[in-house]
């Protein structure tokens, strides 16, 4: 006698079949990895109508995309401390609380702290300590200058939102107050990392060279890296200065050269001491912030080399800070 069948229960069916509609949705909406997009669409395109001698451009374009798109939610603090501001919209600080808020984190899990001034629809964007503890002095003008705003807010205009990220490599800033400190965790040059004119060695004639260091693995492979790009591409900025030391003065940032860029050079060298054009060493910036951020997010943006790696060239900094602020593109 054959054995009766045992009936599915009713609910059971229930579940399997949301649970299948669910797969469905998400292969769609989410997890379908042939889903395309506008701005990889027009990437493509732009490879097939370039020129050989043209296309590491529109490469790099693409190369960067997924860092846009899928940080700071992908990246979370490896140290497994509470994450500030995880989703993908403009930050808002609470100033009368004195409040940073963390970008992204370090190698190590230090936060990147961004602190921001004003409301205004105008964004400008002021990094210090790209290199570390080896220039820890522009990490201790940006603390001046955030204190600077803090008693003096009304010196940002109305139509103004200013950002400044006091320590780009706080890793390096922790490690040592000299040339052990320029690098970050990896060993990695953050100011060679950014995905223009890469490379993973360079030419190291005229350049910084006490010890060793690299590239990176690939442009973009360092966390720091990948979240001030998230940041820069998440917001309008309409001029940047990244701060070094020690000596040479004022780089325009853009390869070839961006005009916008040589235009905000040549006003912050007129209310400071600071050079420009620059002393020339005939190093081979490779992998630059402003370079990328003129020539790849077309920012007007400037290198400013602090005179020495001692002080902070407090006057002349205010003086930079205020043009900078009303300085118009």
């Amino acid at each position: 006698m054959a054995k009766k069948k045992k009936k599915i229960p009713t609910f059971l069916v229930g579940i399997w079949s949301l649970n299948i509609v669910g797969a469905v949705v998400f292969f769609l909406w989410i997890g379908n990895p042939f889903r395309s997009s506008p701005k990889i669409d027009a990437a493509v395109d732009a490879i097939s109508a370039t020129p050989t001698a043209t296309l590491e451009i529109a490469t790099l374009e693409i190369f960067a995309l997924p860092t846009v798109y899928l940080l700071p939610s992908v990246t979370p603090n490896p140290k497994s401390t509470p994450i500030v501001g995880t989703t993908p919209t403009p930050f808002v600080l609470d100033l009368s609380k004195k409040q940073s808020i963390a970008i992204g984190y370090s190698v190590a899990g230090r936060p990147l702290e961004v602190y921001r001034f004003g409301t205004g629809p105008d964004e400008r964007l002021i990094i210090a300590g790209i290199h570390g503890g080896n220039e820890w002095n522009t990490i201790a003008l940006a603390d001046e200058l955030i204190l600077y705003l803090e008693e003096n807010p009304d010196i940002v205009p109305k139509d103004v939102s200013l950002y400044i990220l006091r320590a780009m490599n706080p890793d390096g800033y922790e490690r040592a107050r000299g040339y052990e400190g320029r690098v970050n965790e990896h060993g990695v040059d953050l100011n060679h990392n950014f995905p223009y004119h890469w490379k993973e060695k360079w030419d190291r004639d005229g350049c910084w060279n006490y010890l060793p260091t690299t590239g990176g693995t690939h442009p973009g492979s360092e966390p720091e890296t990948i979240a001030v790009m998230n940041f820069i591409s998440l917001h309008d900025f309409s001029a940047l200065i990244s701060y070094h030391s020690a000596a040479l003065g004022i780089f325009a940032g853009g390869v070839p050269p961006f005009e916008p860029s040589e235009r905000l050079a040549k006003a912050l060298a007129d209310v400071s001491a600071y050079a420009y054009p620059p002393y020339n060493t005939g190093c081979d910036y490779s992998g630059n912030l402003t370079d990328w951020a003129s020539s790849v997010k077309g920012v007007p943006a400037v290198d400013i080399e602090l005179r020495n790696h001692r002080d902070t060239d407090y006057d002349d900094n205010i003086s930079v800070l205020k043009a900078f602020l009303t300085w118009e593109r």
